[in-house]
């Protein structure tokens, strides 16, 4: 027999901490719980139709007793015939009165007395009290016909006793009372009881075999869970969970499985990345700071072996240890900008008009351009609420990325500020120098990523500006994106939130 791999054979066994044996003793004890109260309940019907069916017995026996056999007198001639029975009583003598075993019989006077006619062969009459006999007195006849009570005799018996006037006016306030032992009738209730309580037996039984083999199949999508999850780990996270297995909680808990399944694959798939990229960050930064530390350490070399002596040796390596200490401040001051950017940024807003900003670095961004052709197109009244010095970084970080990708001959850069809609402003720096490549485009905005993997510093800085730049356009709610064509040089674009009482005014 072929056996499934989520469900094994050995987990048939009925453990008391599984969900099965636990859903099973549950589902039992309500189903038993449930009979015996239906058992309860069919016992106490049973017992009140079997008392009120043998009331109206009992009244009927009332109406066919003979007033001779209830208060004595004469004996008609069909009675003497019978049995010999004298006409007449011997004064003291009381007449025999034949009677049901088991039932009693007696009359009620109106000072409730009791007066038995049972005696001689039938149970002894109870004695209720006088407001009792009272009520039954003033209850009306249409209500006499099933009322009963059920009492104790003399004897300790249970009887159930009927009430009925007398017929006659000399006999007013008079009540016949008629009693039979219960007894007969609880055991016909309680052999009900027992029949059923044997038949719910069975059925419980019936019900357990075919329960187990549901209840198997009612959790299989459980156990089929249970050996996905099993299966998973932190480099196996593609296995899914089927999102309909004909069980609407199993299928919501699947789907919430499956989304927690693509939660944590994303997480470690953004893990791994953010290791790589640290790895690459720490590997990026180490040669830059190593390359500028290698060329003082041999610069102090040749020194210290006497060309400290010689002052045009000496001013050179100067002057080469400066720009090489100069560098290694700036990316210093890179990384600890990117730092602070990577946490909660802390930014000095205002509301500032971006071509007044844009104006007023014009002529330090000419002299940067070094004979490169520049152009203004700024639209006026653009206001923007940002921090004025991180928006002159990243117009003075993209306008230096395009003066080390143009010709100092041919360079041609445009600085251009619009109004996309009421509520964004752009602004974009473009060059025509020889363009970014479409595989290098996606990342040109990471952290020390150069398009000249040589890194002959022939062109570019360590690769920091433009991380930077996203990092402060992204604090101020903006985006920045790059476009470029190979050979037709590359635009770099700024959308900021526009101010809005700038919005307003318009």
């Amino acid at each position: 027999m072929r056996r499934n791999r989520f469900f094994p054979v050995g987990r048939g066994t009925l453990s008391p901490r599984s969900l099965r044996s636990q859903l099973l003793s549950r589902s039992l004890l309500v189903l038993a719980l449930l009979l015996a109260l239906i058992g309860s309940v069919q016992y106490v019907v049973v017992k009140n139709f079997l008392y009120r069916n043998q009331a109206e017995t009992l009244m009927s026996q009332i109406r066919g007793i003979p007033d001779f056999f209830l208060f004595g007198g004469e004996l008609p001639a069909w009675a003497e015939r019978i049995g010999g029975v004298p006409a007449s009583p011997k004064e003291g003598e009381r007449r025999p009165v034949l009677f049901l075993p088991d039932t009693s019989l007696a009359l009620i006077s109106s000072s409730s007395e009791v007066i038995s006619r049972s005696d001689g062969s039938g149970l002894p009459a109870p004695r209720l009290s006088e407001a009792e006999y009272a009520a039954v007195r003033n209850q009306p006849r249409n209500l006499r016909k099933d009322a009963y009570k059920v009492v104790r005799d003399p004897n300790g018996t249970e009887q159930l006793v009927v009430f009925r006037p007398a017929d006659g006016p000399q006999r007013r306030g008079t009540l016949i009372q008629m009693g039979i032992a219960t007894a007969h009738l609880k055991a016909i209730a309680l052999r009900q009881l027992t029949i059923f309580m044997v038949l719910s037996l069975i059925a419980l039984g019936g019900g357990l075999m075919l329960y187990l083999s549901v209840l198997r199949k009612t959790l299989k999508p459980l156990h089929q869970m249970i050996g996905t999850v099993r299966e998973l780990d932190a480099g196996n996270l593609d296995r899914r969970f089927p999102a309909s297995l004909g069980q609407s909680e199993i299928d919501r808990l699947a789907v919430s499985f499956n989304g927690m399944l693509e939660r944590l694959q994303t997480s470690f798939a953004t893990e791994r990345e953010a290791k790589e990229q640290m790895r690459r960050f720490i590997a990026d930064a180490s040669h830059e700071l190593r390359t500028p530390l290698t060329s003082i350490h041999g610069f102090l070399e040749v020194l210290l072996r006497g060309a400290a002596d010689k002052p045009e040796q000496l001013n050179a390596a100067l002057s080469s240890m400066l720009g090489e200490a100069r560098r290694m401040k700036k990316l210093v001051e890179d990384l600890l900008t990117l730092a602070k950017l990577d946490r909660a940024p802390v930014l000095s807003r205002s509301e500032i008009r971006l071509d007044a900003l844009v104006a007023e670095m014009e002529p330090h961004l000419r002299m940067l351009a070094d004979g490169r052709s520049v152009v203004f197109r700024l639209a006026p009244e653009m206001t923007v609420t940002a921090d004025s010095d991180k928006i002159k970084q990243v117009v003075l970080n993209l306008f230096h990325n395009a003066v080390q990708h143009t010709d100092p001959a041919k360079g041609r850069i445009t600085v251009t500020l619009s109004r996309v809609t009421e509520h964004e402003a752009l602004l974009c720096v473009q060059d025509n120098g020889p363009g970014i490549p479409a595989e290098h485009l996606p990342h040109v905005f990471e952290r020390f990523y150069r398009s000249d993997a040589s890194r002959t510093r022939k062109q570019g800085g360590a690769g920091l500006g433009l991380a930077i730049s996203q990092a402060i356009v992204a604090a101020h709610g903006g985006r920045i994106s790059a476009h470029s064509a190979p050979g037709g040089g590359a635009a770099f674009e700024v959308r900021l939130p526009a101010a809005a009482a700038a919005a307003a005014a318009r």
